[in-house]
């Protein structure tokens, strides 16, 4: 059953009101894929009666309204994605596509739409007030002090500058019924992990991070900022937080507990529609729908902590994943469905080879606080095997109905190519069967210079992995290619870096890439603390840093010139490879020396 999105609807369901009202800048695709709709749904199951508004129009009152007033509580997000980042490229113009919008059309999503969209309930319901709550990925990763690229300055919290009542960061299943049992309850909630609120003094106990006003005047200062806060985000380790914004102080409370893979199944077991609710269908078909249709979530979180990349800190660094069971459920429902022609989409996580794959010592202790999972190598205790994956991948493609499973998150090629005990099974598996004629992965650069701000490590394991997927088509008498994703003008990167990935691209990776993404700089990133503060901050020394649209250009346009200068195109057959067209897009959304990476103060 979908969330009402009518007056009519509710009427259907004899409810006369609602207690919670979702806000949403994406469309209402009621899908486990769809975090307003993952947030209702688990919200209903627990008796609650959920309503949502997908896109409202900023300039109509009436379409705010529709619902009436909650019960409880708004909440607000801004989508799936920031809408600034939905909005606008990594050099400032304006996207005329969105995928998430019926007819795809960049018409509805208001930019800072967490803020426009607080600033409208504000304005229509002055006389009966109910508690604004705010989350999603874009008030998770600007709820301390962040850079924003579009202004190119420091902002505070975006609690602050929406004026909401409360954040809920992270995956807010947890806090957001926790919130719902509290006000209905006319219980304190500000003891509930997962939320940040606003208060006049400090929090005791909690560590207090340097101001927004000393984040403003000193860089260093907002270095130490953003190392305490992102060093607290294990759900085993942090602590509370506060921050100074004007007067008073953002308070963070330490994240929720993680799911447990029973819990990770109730989640995910719910009764999704997948499809775009009628109400918003007949506007237009929403493109996203196409991949996530037929296409199943394992699990969550990432460990590999890319420099640029934010699912380290909205996720989690430590996985959480479903059972075998739940998963073969979901994919037999899936193959009843009409639209179902025998094709899993995907079948993975924000790394899809990562399910199964975890450290025992992290699970009982939290996250290290000295060292990373996968870089500058992998660690030894994470234990690497596919086997668990190995036997997922058995049971999905025995289940009826289904022709093939494609693995289409993208994987992390090293963590394959450290695996000692089933990594190439694992591979010539891919290969054989989950591979639809390109298997993308993430190099991001191939200078160990660049590699090593990133987080990632150097190019020697790429070398290694490209030869062993090559070698087992080969064997299996395939005719199959490997997609690069790759980054321009990131923090550090200059033109002669460029040059040399533009060169071994051509003679290592025999390819000449078509589609590469110049750096955007998105709160609560490495890569963008060294973007605002032009400081590499493992080393505390200067580093170069890219900021010319003109030079961001040239960066990206040595990397997909065409000349042929090396005797080939990458559309054309060489002697290395079968034919191969690289569609590199990289995602938007990741330290050097040993396995700990120490911070300098």
């Amino acid at each position: 059953m979908f969330l009402p999105t009518t007056r009519e609807e509710m009427d259907r369901l004899g409810w006369d009101s609602l207690d919670i009202i979702l806000v949403s800048g994406d469309s209402y695709v009621d899908s486990s894929y769809n975090g307003s709709a993952v947030i209702g749904k688990y919200l209903s199951k627990y008796g609650f009666k959920v309503g949502i508004i997908a896109q409202p129009d900023i300039d109509n009152n009436e379409d705010i309204k529709r619902l009436g007033i909650p019960n409880l509580y708004w909440a607000i997000s801004a989508g799936c994605v920031d809408s600034m980042v939905a909005n606008y490229t990594a050099t400032r113009k304006r996207r005329q596509k969105d995928d998430f919008t019926p007819g795809g059309l960049n018409n509805r999503r208001p930019d800072r739409a967490t803020i426009s969209y607080t600033n409208l309930i504000k304005k229509n319901f002055k006389q009966t007030p109910k508690p604004i709550v705010i989350g999603g990925i874009e008030a998770s990763l600007r709820r301390t002090v962040h850079y924003d690229f579009w202004t190119n300055k420091l902002r505070k919290s975006i609690l602050f500058n929406s004026k909401a009542d409360i954040l809920s960061y992270g995956m807010g299943e947890k806090s957001m019924l926790e919130l719902a049992h509290a006000i209905e309850n006319g219980d304190d909630y500000t003891g509930i992990r997962g939320i940040c609120y606003i208060a006049k003094e400090p929090k005791a106990g909690y560590l207090e991070l340097p101001s927004f006003d000393e984040c403003k005047a000193d860089k260093h200062k907002f270095i130490e900022a953003f190392e305490k806060f992102y060093v607290n985000n294990d759900h085993i380790t942090a602590v509370g937080l506060s921050q100074k914004q004007d007067t008073r102080y953002l308070i963070q409370n330490p994240p929720s507990i993680i799911p447990t893979t029973e819990e990770m199944d109730e989640i995910y077991g719910l009764e999704y529609e997948r499809a775009l609710h009628p109400y918003y269908k007949k506007m237009g078909e929403v493109k996203a729908l196409d991949t996530i249709k037929h296409s199943v979530t394992t699990h969550r979180g990432c460990y590999g902590e890319c420099n640029f990349c934010a699912i380290a800190v909205h996720q989690g660094r430590t996985i959480t994943q479903r059972s075998a069971d739940s998963i073969v459920k979901e994919v037999e429902d899936i193959s009843a469905m009409k639209s179902f022609k025998g094709y899993i989409s995907d079948l993975g996580g924000p790394t899809a080879n990562m399910y199964g794959i975890e450290c025992l010592k992290k699970q009982k202790l939290g996250a290290c606080k000295d060292m990373r999972c996968m870089y500058p190598k992998t660690c030894k205790v994470l234990n690497v095997n596919h086997n668990k994956q190995l036997e997922l991948l058995d049971k999905v493609k025995k289940v009826e109905g289904v022709k093939k499973v494609f693995i289409a998150s993208g994987i992390r090629y090293d963590l394959i190519m450290d695996d000692n005990k089933c990594g190439s099974l694992y591979l010539e598996n891919l290969v054989k069967d989950h591979v639809s004629g390109q298997l993308k992965i993430a190099p991001e650069h191939t200078e160990d210079e660049i590699l090593g701000l990133m987080g990632k490590q150097g190019k020697d394991v790429l070398k290694r992995f490209k030869d062993e997927f090559y070698k087992i088509n080969d064997r299996l008498g395939k005719k199959q290619f490997l997609t690069y994703y790759l980054i321009a003008a990131h923090p550090g990167c200059n033109e002669r870096h460029m040059k040399d990935l533009k060169n071994f691209a051509s003679h290592e990776l025999k390819v000449n890439p078509e589609q590469v993404q110049i750096f955007t700089p998105t709160p609560s990133t490495y890569s963008t603390l060294m973007y605002y503060t032009e400081i590499d901050p493992f080393t505390g020394k200067s580093m170069k840093v890219e900021k010319d649209t003109a030079r961001k250009y040239k960066q990206k346009d040595i990397l997909i010139d065409k000349d042929a200068k090396n005797g080939y195109m990458g559309n054309s057959y060489n002697k290395d490879h079968s034919k191969s067209k690289d569609n590199n897009k990289p995602k938007n959304n990741k330290f050097k020396g040993t396995n700990k990476f120490k911070k300098k103060k």
